[in-house]
């Protein structure tokens, strides 16, 4: 029926913004006149899709196809009613009924030969009636038109396909009310419908006046609350709340990258597990990781006590550059060599990777982070300068913008810590009665690396798929040997000199006695040029940078700054204390001797204090601190020693009876005391 797509000669259209008449028309070229007079040929695919062009034949903009799939959203009854009409009004302009062979003719009354339009619409609405249908000529007529211009859509009674108001019939300044009250509540406790409408009560009478605008009944009011709170959490969780509050109001985009070290986002969270901490007590520890965004790998994962401190993010990305080793007691299933990874090719480029765990070596290009303190700090901004490594910090308070780290930790918590001893849950509303912390810091760290090697690396991903397999998802280590050729592998080793550069530094003078840390003094021969003398560092007042490791503080490391040499400076009662100990076990023995009135600054007696725990720790229930100590530190792996590199005394040994120790549920690795230029890189 419709020919509103056809042009025509005589149409008009608009192009260059300038009106223009068809005046002719042969093939696919269109010949076309200005107002002007002035005549162009142009090709008629080319006009139809060139910028600008318009068709100003077609009837009030309306679409040339009609919204059939409307026809879903209206009662079954309109939509048969539609179709009724429909196949009226097809045999009123072609004089054949739906359905019936072509050999038939026309109904006689209804014959285009025989009956001019005006009498066929006279006809059809004397049927119609018959039929019991409430219809005039003019209503014949109108839908009609209606057909021609819209389609079966036009045939629809569009008083049943109206969309309601979710706020009905309210008021829109009670409506306007109700949205600004519950606005103001964002940052607030949770409440109930009756504070919000005492609120909205107080607002309308400030704002119009009291008594002025009406407020609806109870009922009305709480369901025009529950319409215009809809997916803003207004009256349940708080912390959903001003989660959804902080969304982007734009398109919300993900992370993407095209290869392996492209971007990779780090962040922490407290891990849903109670812990054994020092003194036997027991605690939620921290969670620090970085994940490919490519791969979606675990680069690293770094399980501290609660307080992550900027060099455990430095660590973290020291850890990310070396292969995870394959640990005593794993599966040989577990190995680089039983992957998809091409183990072999990767060898000749770096021998680390021959007793390496199943997890690939990403060299990060862009790392993205929040505004944490520990990301945001010197240490870490100036590790990754060092590296190479770009930083890309994410807008405050919007954690859309590292959603796959989020995710992330999302899944281990349900797919590994719900599953250890000592589970929190989510929030105290999930946690169960007489959770217990079994588990040592060390012991969880241990399970925790294995997982990921043996359950996360080789778990099929949903989010990883090749677009030459998109039924298939791919484990992070499929996704891995399928784009490290993409980007290739570059083997980045640390040296200890990477590693001193990566720990805190604190800017100190060197006076007689040494340096003084945190009521502790570090001294030794190699010092006696720096004695009493400015560093010539202007910025710090003449003060000499200090490097110490804040989870061995046996030693600490000073940079000549005339020769960029490094001078190792023990502790000077380092003889006292049999193994290396924390900065939190030094607090902790300090914080002893003050609940005994003793003087917690005296070296010697918190250097006593520090050993009776460690030896306690050993020996007994409260052998959790030295676990923990242990934790901090990973198996040393050999480097060169550097030229200039102090000799060292050798580690204490451990002379305790192995039968006076409990059975412990995991081993754990002894070690010596740390010396970066010996020992290089810890990871």
């Amino acid at each position: 029926m419709s020919g509103r797509a056809a042009l025509r000669v005589g149409d008009q259209v608009r192009l260059d913004e300038r009106l223009h008449t068809v005046v002719g028309l042969s093939g696919t070229l269109v010949r076309l006149a200005d107002e002007g007079g002035r005549a162009s040929l142009v090709l008629l695919p080319h006009l139809l899709a060139v910028e600008g062009f318009e068709f100003l034949g077609q009837r009030d903009g309306s679409p040339v196809v009609a919204p059939f799939a409307l026809l879903d959203t209206v009662p079954p009854l309109e939509a048969e009613k539609a179709t009724a009409w429909e196949q009226h009004l097809l045999e009123l302009e072609s004089g054949r009924q739906s359905g019936i062979g072509a050999g038939a003719g026309p109904r006689p009354e209804y014959d285009p030969a025989l009956h001019t339009l005006e009498e066929r619409i006279a006809a059809k609405a004397t049927e119609l009636r018959a039929l019991g249908w409430t219809v005039s000529v003019r209503t014949v007529e109108r839908m009609r038109t209606r057909y021609r211009d819209q389609g079966v859509w036009g045939l629809v009674d569009h008083r049943k396909t109206r969309l309601s108001s979710p706020t009905g019939r309210a008021d829109e300044r009670v409506v306007a009310a109700v949205a600004a009250v519950l606005a103001d509540q964002l940052n607030e406790s949770t409440g109930t419908r009756g504070r919000v409408r005492r609120r909205v009560e107080a607002l309308l009478a400030e704002q119009h006046g009291a008594g002025v605008v009406p407020m609806p009944t109870k009922t009305t009011f709480y369901r025009l609350v529950e319409a215009v709170s809809v997916g803003t959490h207004a009256f349940g969780s708080a912390a959903s709340r001003r989660s959804q509050a902080r969304r982007p109001e734009g398109m919300f985009t993900p992370s993407a990258a095209c290869r392996p070290g492209e971007l990779v986002q780090v962040d922490t969270t407290p891990l849903d597990v109670l812990v054994i901490l020092e003194d036997g007590v027991s605690g939620r520890p921290e969670l620090t990781i970085a994940v490919d965004v490519a791969t979606r790998t675990i680069c690293a994962a770094v399980l501290r006590p609660a307080g992550t401190k900027a060099v455990d993010a430095s660590l973290l990305l020291a850890k990310m550059l070396v292969p995870e080793p394959l640990r005593p007691g794993w599966p040989e299933a577990l190995a680089l060599s039983a992957t998809l990874i091409p183990h072999a090719r990767l060898l000749d480029i770096d021998v680390r990777l021959e007793q390496a765990a199943a997890k690939p070596v990403i060299v990060p290009e862009t790392i993205g982070i929040d505004h944490g303190k520990v990301f945001v700090s010197d240490a870490f901004i100036a590790a990754c300068r060092s590296l190479g490594v770009s930083v890309q910090p994410s807008r405050p308070a919007t954690p859309t913008d590292k959603a796959i780290v989020e995710r992330t930790f999302s899944s281990i918590n349900t797919l590994f810590c719900q599953h250890v001893s000592g589970y929190t849950g989510s929030n105290t509303d999930r946690r169960g009665a007489g959770v217990e912390a079994v588990w040592t810091l060390a012991e969880l760290d241990d399970l925790l690396q294995e997982w990921i090697v043996a359950c996360w690396q080789q778990r099929p991903h949903d989010g990883l798929r090749s677009p030459f397999l998109p039924g298939r998802s791919m484990s992070p280590n499929d996704a891995y040997a399928l784009l490290v050729a993409r980007t290739g592998y570059v083997p980045l080793p640390l040296s200890g000199l990477d590693y001193l550069e990566l720990l805190p530094a604190v800017w100190r003078s060197v006076n007689d006695y040494g340096i003084r840390i945190d009521h502790r003094t570090y001294n030794c021969p190699e010092l006696a040029p720096l004695r009493r003398r400015p560093s010539g560092v202007a910025a710090k007042g003449g003060l000499w940078e200090v490097h110490y490791d804040p989870y061995d503080l046996s030693q600490v490391w000073v940079r000549n700054a005339r020769t960029g040499e490094w001078i190792t400076v023990p502790w000077t009662h380092r003889h006292l204390v049999s193994t290396p100990f924390a900065d939190f076990t030094w607090r902790r023995a300090r914080d002893l001797l003050a609940m005994r009135g003793q003087d917690d600054t005296n070296q010697a007696a918190v250097a006593a204090a520090v050993d009776q725990l460690l030896t306690r720790a050993e020996t007994g229930p409260d052998r959790r601190i030295a676990a923990r100590t242990r934790a901090a530190l990973e198996p040393a792996r050999s480097v060169p020693a550097l030229p200039h590199a102090l000799p060292q005394a050798p580690a204490l040994e451990d002379t305790e009876d192995e039968a006076t120790v409990p059975e412990q549920t995991s081993n754990v690795i002894p070690f010596g005391v740390f010396d970066a230029f010996t020992d290089g890189s810890r990871l």
